[in-house]
Formats: C-alpha cells, sequence, structure tokens
C-alpha cells in the first residue's frame, strides 16, 4: 500500500477542476470542519492523499500548461470554490482527438467550445508507466467512444486501473471487464452518478413510489445547462449510450414493465449563461388507493461539476483499494453506488451498505 493514490486525469474540463480544487480544499480543513463528503477515509485514503501524476488533453489553452493552470483555463465554466491550487508539476499531455471533438461545435464561440491544439498526440501508455500512474479516470465528452476505449487499452498497457466516469460501456462491457480482470486491475463504471444529481433523485422517488404501492405510469426528466457538455450532447448521435445508461438507471428500480414511449430521460439543451449549473426536471405519474392519479414534479438545480467530483473522489480511493488488494475485473459495489450504468444495478440503499463493506474488507468487490 502506498500513501498516495496516483492519479492520471483524461479530460482536463470542468469535472477535473473540480476535483482537484477539492483535493486542496479538504487538505486545508480541519476535521471537524469537513463536510461534503460521502466517505471521508477509504481503506486509509483521504480526499488530499490522491496525487494527480498525468493529464491528457486536446485544447489549445490547455496542452503544455501546468495542471494547475490548465483546469481554470477556457471553456471550464464551473465554480471556483479554491482558486489557489499550488503548481502541480505536471504538464497537460496532447491526447489523440480520435471522436473527443464534436464537428459542430466550430459553430460556437471558442470561449464556449473546445479548440483543438495542433500537435501530436503522445504515447499515452509510455506517459502513464514513466509517470507511476495507478488509475486512470476518464472524462472525456460524451460521445467518446474510440477515445475512450483507446484510453482503457492504454491503462491496461500500462498497469492501471480505471474509472470511467463516462457513457462508454467498459466495466459493463463482458469483454472489456474480462481484459481488466485477466490484468489483475481494478475497474469502476460507467457513467458517473453525481452526488445528490439528476439520476440519483429520480431513482429515490421512483423507489418511494414502488415501496408505497404506486405503480408509475409515466416518468420524464429533463436536463440543461451551460457547460460543454450539454454543448457537446446537441449532436444527439452522441447520445446513444448516455440514453441507455440514464433510462437503464430509473427503469431498473420500476418493478413492472414500461412501455419506451412512458419513459424519457436525456438531456434537453444548452443554456449558455447557465455555465456550470445543471438545472432538471422530474416528472413521475402514477396511481395511488383506488387507482386515483397522482404525480410528483421536481425541479433540481445543482453545479454540475462539484456534483460529479462528490462521487468521482470515492470511485478513484476505491480503485486503489482495489489494486492494494489484487482484486482485478469490476469493483460492482463502488460501481453501483457512484455509477448509472454499473455491470450489476443495486438499489442505492444496498449500494451504500455494499461499498462499506467493501471499504471495511468484509467483501470482494
Amino acid at each position: 500500500m502506498s500513501e498516495k493514490v496516483k492519479v492520471a486525469i483524461v479530460g482536463v474540463g470542468n469535472c477535473a477542476s473540480s476535483l482537484i480544487q477539492g483535493i486542496y480544499y479538504y487538505q486545508n480543513k480541519k476535521e471537524e470542519e469537513i463536510t461534503g463528503l460521502m466517505h471521508y477515509d477509504i481503506g486509509g485514503y483521504k480526499p488530499w492523499d490522491i496525487e494527480v501524476v498525468a493529464a491528457f488533453d486536446i485544447d489549445a489553452r490547455k496542452v503544455g500548461k501546468d495542471l494547475s493552470k490548465a483546469i481554470f483555463e477556457k471553456p471550464n465554466c464551473t465554480t471556483v470554490f479554491y482558486p489557489d491550487v499550488p503548481k502541480m508539476d505536471v504538464e497537460v499531455q496532447m491526447g489523440p482527438l480520435m471522436d473527443g471533438f464534436a464537428e459542430h461545435m466550430l459553430d460556437y464561440p471558442e470561449d464556449q467550445r473546445f479548440v483543438p491544439a495542433d500537435k501530436e498526440p503522445v504515447d499515452v501508455a509510455k506517459v502513464l508507466k514513466e509517470s507511476g500512474a495507478e488509475v486512470v479516470v476518464n472524462y472525456l465528452p460524451v460521445g467518446s467512444e474510440e477515445a475512450t476505449r483507446y484510453y482503457a487499452q492504454c491503462a491496461l498497457e500500462a498497469g492501471c486501473a480505471f474509472v470511467n466516469c463516462i457513457p462508454v460501456f467498459i466495466a459493463s462491457d463482458e469483454e472489456w471487464a474480462k481484459k481488466f480482470k485477466e490484468k489483475g486491475l481494478p475497474i469502476v463504471g460507467d457513467d458517473i452518478k453525481s452526488q445528490v444529481g439528476a439520476t440519483i433523485t429520480h431513482r429515490a422517488l421512483a423507489n418511494l413510489m414502488s415501496d408505497r404501492g404506486v405503480p408509475i405510469d409515466r416518468t420524464y426528466q429533463l436536463n440543461f445547462g451551460g457547460n460543454t457538455d450539454f454543448l457537446n450532447m446537441l449532436e444527439r448521435k452522441r447520445l446513444k449510450t448516455k440514453k441507455v445508461s440514464k433510462t437503464e438507471a430509473v427503469r431498473s428500480l420500476i418493478p413492472h414493465p414500461m412501455d419506451n414511449d412512458n419513459i424519457h430521460i436525456g438531456p434537453s439543451d444548452y443554456v449558455p449563461w447557465l455555465k456550470d449549473n445543471k438545472i432538471a426536471y422530474i416528472r413521475l405519474e402514477g396511481r395511488l388507493f383506488g387507482d386515483v392519479p397522482m404525480f410528483i414534479e421536481l425541479k433540481l438545480s445543482v453545479e454540475d461539476s462539484p456534483n460529479s467530483a462528490g462521487s468521482a473522489i470515492d470511485a478513484i480511493r476505491c480503485a486503489k483499494v482495489g489494486l492494494d488488494r489484487g482484486i482485478g475485473g469490476p469493483l460492482y459495489s463502488i460501481s453501483s453506488y457512484t455509477m448509472k450504468h454499473p455491470p450489476i444495478q443495486y438499489p442505492d440503499w444496498k449500494a451504500k451498505e455494499l461499498v462499506d463493506k467493501f471499504i471495511k474488507g468484509e467483501i470482494e468487490r
């Protein structure tokens, strides 16, 4: 067991910015002052024990800069809650472009979109090995199917665990899960489920109605925001796995079949002035005693990237614990707790219980 969790970040966007700010934010807090964490200690690792040793991006404003500066460059627009991130001596390396850039972004102002750098990509597997990275965190844009598989393969070659925060199915794909298991490397995925986001809130409401004997007839979840994630997702063909991921996260808690026409969950639109604020409208319609109709409507407003980091900081540390214990393949408990499309979809209360048992070493994965 090393004292640090050495991490490589793929995609230096808003989520990476919030995660890195959080590492230093909590380092400068007394234990009794700490709030906002799902787990303070995981296997002996505190939030500030995460050390970022490598980073990859394709944006000209980030590549070549120290990571401490790159996280505050455009188009990043998330809340700056810890502006004093010290120099990290980690240069952002040029990654392969592949399908990580959606062409429709060229129609938008540069401060709202990615600006691909005119540089040759580095040998990612080589950089991972030389940096000593133990856990690779994938923060690529939604729809980056080819690029995600490339980085997952690089993680395998470099002997790194993989935390897949986007809706490309790696941990929940049998072939990829087998590859990581055979290499003795943990994987956590897929598609980060924020600390208190639209998915976990929708699941809680669906579970409430089901537990109270109210069949759900129709439901929707509409999301919009002003960060590059929402701009990227305006290209609908990039959303196939995202829609599957978000829909199944809710559908899995509804005990009766639902026609696809009666369940709609997915991104809705891009509103630039919202920046990293995400708005979600959730509605569930059902029938009470005597088949009398009822509905729940809810509006959720959250800063998207800190919300994501609140889950990622647990997923990363659990991946490291898996490495320490020599576990290969998907970590089912933390995947279900922090991801929308895990290999096994547990109810949230059960996932939390299993994560606590995993941390204590009472279950293997």
